[in-house]
């Protein structure tokens, strides 16, 4: 047993130091990066293997997500971007010198910016009902901003994007919502019977005859639309004073709603992808921001199982 546990050791101290003998002559990586990388190589190693030998060739992508998913779930994590950072050059280097068949470092999410971020703020399920119902019981204006509020807290949509929608942007007969994103990018969202009737309402019942073409216009004549999305903000804010209700955060902008949503998906059931989907995030780093919420979740933000030969 003796001479198998330092087979073992062996086998570990061997890989690491061609690992670092790697950093330091091919990547010329300063002492202290090398420190660090060595030693969440060493980590992963004993999550994945413990005091077993070591069989670089039963890793899978699955294993990656699995450390990371360890680390998350520290009190204290680590700083931004070192686990993905050394763990990529950890698997880049087993894959350049045929350890294992696939380019593991691909199944790691390409940032992690903002897996030890705080979680964003957000409001409970019922305080987002008492919100969407004091708004819409307000006999002044109550359609119009009752409608807006919820597009963002049943679809997401950014205030930005609410002040855009035209009224040809709706399709009432596919029951879809052209919504124009950030970067110029062009989406369609199915419209839901709660939001269709709400726009429904607004505009039957409270939006001014004009000939502007924007949804949402001021209640005033000229009845124009809105220059930005603080009109969005202000709502918001009003209806928590409304309800009695103690903002989350000291500046209440409407992507609460949009957190609110996220979170409620999440608690739901909902993986990472679909609330990415959702929210119609560009980059799956942004939605690692609720990845505390669900840490099983990781595994559906992992890129897919790399091909061999794949490159960096």
């Amino acid at each position: 047993m003796t001479e198998s546990i330092n087979e073992i050791q062996r086998t570990r101290a061997a890989l690491l130091t061609d690992f670092e003998d790697y950093l330091v002559r091919q990547r010329g990586l300063s002492p202290r990066t090398i420190y660090h990388t060595l030693r969440f190589a060493n980590r992963f190693l004993d999550h994945r293997f413990g005091s077993r030998m070591i069989d670089l060739t039963r890793l899978r992508a699955a294993d990656t997500t699995n450390f990371v998913q360890h680390i998350l779930a520290r009190r204290t994590p680590y700083r931004d971007k070192t686990v993905t950072t050394h763990l990529r050059t950890f698997f880049q280097y087993l894959f350049a010198c045929g350890a294992t068949s696939a380019n593991l470092a691909l199944s790691i999410p390409k940032t992690a910016q903002r897996w030890n971020a705080r979680l964003p703020r957000h409001l409970s399920p019922g305080a987002v009902e008492a919100v969407l119902a004091s708004v819409r019981s307000n006999p002044r204006h109550g359609a119009r901003d009752y409608a807006m509020l919820l597009l963002m807290a049943r679809l997401g949509l950014r205030a930005s994007e609410i002040i855009k929608v035209q009224l040809d942007d709706i399709d009432w007969r596919a029951g879809e919502l052209l919504v124009r994103g950030k970067g110029g990018l062009h989406d369609r969202l199915p419209i839901t019977a709660e939001v269709g009737e709400a726009l429904s309402r607004y505009l039957r019942e409270e939006r001014g005859e004009t000939s502007c073409r924007t949804m949402f216009v001021t209640h005033r004549a000229p009845h124009r639309g809105f220059k930005d999305g603080q009109i969005a903000n202000a709502i918001l804010k009003d209806a928590l004073a409304a309800t009695g209700q103690k903002p989350v955060t000291p500046y209440v902008g409407s992507h609460l709603l949009r957190h609110s949503l996220a979170t409620r998906l999440i608690n739901a059931g909902a993986s990472l992808d679909e609330v990415g989907d959702m929210l119609r995030h560009r980059s799956r780093s942004s939605t690692m921001i609720y990845a505390r919420l669900d840490i099983e979740g990781l595994r559906s933000i992992a890129q897919p199982w790399p091909v061999a030969g794949g490159g960096q």
